[in-house]
């Protein structure tokens, strides 16, 4: 990638930079592409035409790297990648980086894992191009929930099971978790926490002391839609336990309610995680 204009972004407050130049014709456009939940195949047509295209692809640690493939011999290729309490570079950053190099002239590709609008902080990135006079587009991908339900076939509703399904997200802020518990406790329905994986006897915790039943059905599905998806399955009760046991990896999705034991194929993929702790299996003969 160009170091410069990396080395321009990282030491300019983006506040009271002036660096547009008067002719906006000039500027390139910035397209947020959804990457989906791993799979690169579940990438859309256009996201794959855009990647084609682009003259610099800004990209995400959970955005496939078989997708970089897709890019041109002489595309920059800058990874802005976040794990928790490691920021390769911090949010406001890349924001002015994908206006920087839109304003250098350049199409570019912001490239996350997911949907940029589902906790993928496209909102603030939209908003900071707009305020520098970037066109933006936005293409969506599939949230880690709907690709994780189909790759386990827990559907998020059934007429039988669950009539709505909610999304929130289990990660801290400050120090603290903004979960609404009200929310996550609604009758008939499904429950998905995002980053919540570190957090989860905390949630679990929570969940019980405001009245969730102990039987609730509970799931965790990590890295899914993957070659490498691990799911382990329990009660709102026990799962915490059940993880000590079995340590997943993230990028890992919450699930909770009824719908997961609307059939056994989840219970299948949940044996063939255990099946790959041989002392755990031992244990339970």
């Amino acid at each position: 990638m160009n170091n410069n204009i990396l080395t321009l972004v990282k030491t300019t407050n983006p506040a009271t930079a002036n660096l547009k130049p008067v002719d906006k014709t000039l500027f390139g456009q910035v397209h947020l592409v959804g990457a989906g939940p791993g799979d690169a195949e579940l990438i859309t047509v256009k996201a794959m035409r855009l990647l084609q295209e682009a003259d610099a692809i800004v990209y995400d640690r959970l955005a496939n790297p078989e997708l970089l493939d897709y890019a041109k011999d002489r595309c920059d290729l800058i990874y802005v990648g976040k794990k928790k309490d490691q920021h390769s570079l911090p949010q406001e950053q890349i924001c002015e980086l994908l206006a920087v190099l839109a304003r250098c002239g350049k199409n570019v590709v912001r490239l996350k894992g997911g949907d940029n609008f589902i906790f993928g902080r496209g909102g603030e990135e939209v908003d900071h191009l707009d305020k520098q006079g970037v066109e933006c587009s936005i293409v969506p991908g599939i949230t880690a929930a709907i690709g994780c339900a189909a790759a386990t076939q827990i559907p998020l509703t059934h007429r039988d099971h669950a009539h709505a399904v909610t999304f929130i997200t289990g990660h801290r802020q400050n120090g603290q978790m903004y979960i609404n518990w009200d929310l996550a406790l609604q009758k008939d329905s499904t429950v998905v926490f995002y980053m919540g994986l570190s957090n989860l006897a905390e949630i679990t915790s929570q969940l019980l002391q405001r009245g969730c039943p102990a039987d609730k059905p509970f799931a965790v599905v990590a890295q899914g839609t993957s070659n490498n998806q691990q799911v382990v399955l329990g009660t709102i009760s026990d799962i915490a336990e059940r993880l000590k046991a079995m340590p997943l990896p993230s990028p890992a999705l919450l699930m909770m309610g009824d719908v997961i034991k609307a059939n056994g194929y989840a219970q299948q993929l949940a044996d063939q995680t255990l099946a790959s702790y041989p002392a755990i299996k031992a244990s339970q003969v």
